[in-house]
């Protein structure tokens, strides 16, 4: 498995240079990005990524929450398809494989069923634009109100029907309410790419890894199951003073969880 990195968990005040120099010399293969607007970033990230030796993997898209792909208003759900095709061309530019795309934000004036549908509706449209690009869509276990059970996401895969969606799993996200162990076994299928973090389920709070309540070895048995040998991206924030440590830690923590001892 290789070692991935958000580009978010890294110093704010560091340049982008700065920013990947730092994961390579911590070790990590990969860093995930987020949508970049122009072609311009897209070649800077690209070209900075190719000098050091380090691949950008995957990108995060970055308007799930304002424009939800799952809203009942079509004018906001064409903002979410445009953010979710500028994410799939990011991706093409930088030679990163997968996006990560929230399906859905169910609220409480839009009935889940109405949600669902939409949300559906949505993936299946910006499926065959993925796939044209070869890049596939990651769809993420957030919380979000939606897609709460393993068989419900499997559902939902299945029903987008496409080889160019699978499933971009959060190790910490589901200890709210499942097990990460069971959804990978479950959704194997259908996995892409994970995310780590942790979570402690007593002060329900995420945690800086090997910190909470995630089963990392059941999750290493699980991911050994699964056949995966892709990317496990460190998804948390800086530590508050010397913010390059929390990088170096984690690196070296997620050795630990990747040799499953």
């Amino acid at each position: 498995m290789k070692k991935g990195i958000c580009i978010g968990c890294l110093p704010r005040d560091a340049s982008l240079a700065e920013k990947l120099r730092l994961a390579k010399r911590a070790g990590y293969d990969g860093v995930e990005i987020n949508t970049l607007a122009s072609a311009a970033e897209r070649e800077e990230y690209a070209a900075l990524a190719r000098e050091i030796g380090i691949e950008l993997p995957s990108v995060m898209a970055s308007g799930h929450w304002q424009y939800p792909l799952s809203s009942d208003n079509e004018e906001t759900r064409q903002a979410g398809l445009a953010n979710i095709r500028a994410s799939v061309d990011t991706a093409a530019a930088v030679g990163a494989a997968t996006v990560l795309v929230v399906p859905g934000v169910v609220n409480d004036t839009q009935p889940y069923a109405s949600a669902y549908e939409i949300a559906l509706r949505s993936v299946r449209e910006l499926a065959p634009y993925a796939a044209a690009r070869r890049i596939r869509l990651g769809v993420e276990n957030v919380w979000n109100r939606f897609l709460l059970s393993s068989r419900e996401m499997g559902q939902f895969l299945a029903e987008v029907n496409s080889p160019a969606v699978g499933l971009y799993f959060d190790c910490g996200n589901i200890m709210a309410y499942g097990y990460p162990q069971l959804w990978l076994r479950e959704l194997r299928q259908w996995l892409l790419k994970v995310h780590v973090k942790d979570f402690d389920t007593n002060t329900r709070q995420f945690r800086h890894l090997l910190q909470g309540n995630v089963p990392w070895k059941e999750v290493h048995a699980a991911l050994v199951e699964a056949d995966y040998h892709d990317y496990l991206t460190v998804e948390l924030p800086p530590y508050p003073a010397y913010g390059d440590q929390m990088v170096f830690d984690s690196a070296r923590q997620l050795d630990r969880i990747i040799a499953g001892e």
